[in-house]
């Protein structure tokens, strides 16, 4: 049995359960090449024919799948992205410094790597802020969840941002993010070292600290040990 929670679908499925934290990846649109997408299809197909393992139930094999296509896509943006938009220092800064802002206000932010195609990162949405946010949203047709309105706003913010920098309008992120709500502490510590890890397996730096858009390297300089929030300023 998962947590209980509010399920939503769209193309990818979005589980919220109040007081977890959630994994986040956000891809630039189009960065997926076209022979990428052919394999997350057929992948996917692949899996749809796949009989329910005895020991789960329908929800945990349909997130077990999710998790699976999840492995796939990151290993095609590390490994063959077709947008590298986040190459450029001055685009990884305005989506580094977008984690940070709202750090320990609206969330506890505990992990983040911006790639050149794609960002990975980890928070927890504080629950004062959760619950008035959730009475505002009591007056709308369409009631946004608190992971909803943080992973949007990141969004939304840097696209209009790195847009104008690069001269261009339109689509800047994929529509839809993927997410993953961590059940543990022992979760929640697995997903640090491979969002911080990412760079290396990448092999775009040889330590996790060396990467500059990580939170390894901010742990690194402020001495904060894995699992601990990491407040607005410190190191950013």
């Amino acid at each position: 049995m998962i947590d209980e929670g509010l399920f939503r679908r769209r193309n990818l499925p979005h589980i919220d359960v109040d007081g977890k934290p959630y994994f986040i990846t956000g891809c630039l649109a189009g960065s997926i090449p076209a022979s990428g997408m052919s394999r997350i299809r057929s992948y996917r197909q692949e899996l749809e024919q796949r009989s329910i393992p005895n020991n789960m139930a329908c929800q945990e094999w349909e997130e077990k799948k999710h998790k699976l296509v999840f492995r796939l896509v990151d290993s095609i943006l590390d490994g063959e992205p077709a947008v590298k938009h986040l190459e450029d220092d001055r685009l990884a800064d305005i989506v580094q410094n977008a984690f940070s802002h709202f750090a320990g206000e609206r969330y506890q932010l505990f992990a983040y790597v911006v790639m050149p195609s794609h960002h990975h990162w980890v928070f927890l949405p504080d629950p004062d802020w959760s619950d008035a946010f959730l009475k505002q949203q009591l007056s709308k047709c369409r009631q946004q969840t608190p992971r909803e309105s943080i992973s949007h706003s990141i969004q939304s913010f840097t696209a209009t941002r790195c847009n104008r920098i690069l001269g261009r309008t339109g689509t800047f992120w994929q529509d839809e993010t993927f997410d993953h709500f961590v059940r543990n502490e022992t979760e929640l510590l697995r997903i640090i070292h491979y969002i911080e890890n990412n760079p290396v397996v990448a092999r775009l730096c040889e330590k996790p600290e060396d990467y500059k858009h990580s939170s390894a390297s901010i742990r690194k300089k402020r001495g904060i040990e894995a699992g601990q929030p990491i407040s607005r300023g410190t190191g950013f």
